[in-house]
């Protein structure tokens, strides 16, 4: 039987008057690839970043959000931080990454928070991103790469601490259509090789038709 990775219940989220989640259930296991589809407005990013600790959820009796057996409500700001960085990676539509850092020494940033040497962060770093088709721009600033380099790039940031679970939120949304298939095909070979979780955000069909589950918001609630 698969382990559960994500427990979350009764997800609410109001800014101000505005409620745009309204109560969500949702149970994520050990290397599954989770679609959430639905319209602009529909709650999807405001989901993912709550399922990934980015922001907290309106907390009541009925509220409850467990990851890797961990409940969120119960760390305070500095545990919650540490939990994220070793057991969550995100990857996001606009890489992100910092313009005057190395492709290496981008990746290398979430392990030097998480207090690895450098010499092990590095090593991990150059492993990932040579397996990633990128050991020639290793060296390279992310000004002369091009879009889908750049992407495998954060992608390499989000897996440089051995997450088990990635959270992606449009991520091929700003790439060109053969970009966007290889990162998209890279989310599945990954699960198949390290058993990582992928919970995605995506208005793609073909990528959310390719994950082992669909999940479609509307007014935010998952619907089906």
């Amino acid at each position: 039987m698969s382990k559960t990775v994500i427990s979350a219940k009764q997800i609410k989220k109001a800014y101000q008057y505005l409620q745009v989640l309204k109560g969500v259930d949702l149970t994520i296991n050990e290397g599954e690839v989770i679609s959430i589809v639905g319209a602009s407005g529909a709650g999807k990013t405001t989901l993912l970043q709550i399922l990934g600790t980015l922001d907290k959820p309106d907390y009541d009796t009925a509220t409850e959000l467990i990851i890797n057996e961990q409940s969120i409500k119960s760390l305070n700001d500095k545990s919650l931080a540490k939990f994220r960085n070793k057991n969550i990676g995100f990857i996001f539509q606009f890489h992100q990454l910092l313009p005057e850092f190395t492709a290496l020494e981008n990746v290398c940033i979430p392990a030097f928070i998480n207090n690895t040497p450098k010499i092990e962060a590095e090593k991990r770093a150059k492993e990932l991103l040579t397996y990633l088709g990128l050991s020639e721009r290793i060296h390279h600033k992310p000004n002369s790469m091009s879009g889908g380099e750049q992407q495998r790039v954060a992608v390499a940031r989000a897996l440089i601490n051995n997450p088990n679970i990635i959270f992606a939120d449009e991520p091929s949304g700003n790439l060109d259509s053969e970009s966007a298939e290889q990162l998209h095909n890279l989310f599945f070979k990954l699960r198949d090789e390290f058993n990582q979780t992928f919970v995605i955000v995506t208005h793609n069909q073909e990528l959310a038709a390719m994950a082992d589950r669909k999940l479609t918001m509307v007014d935010g609630r998952i619907v089906s």
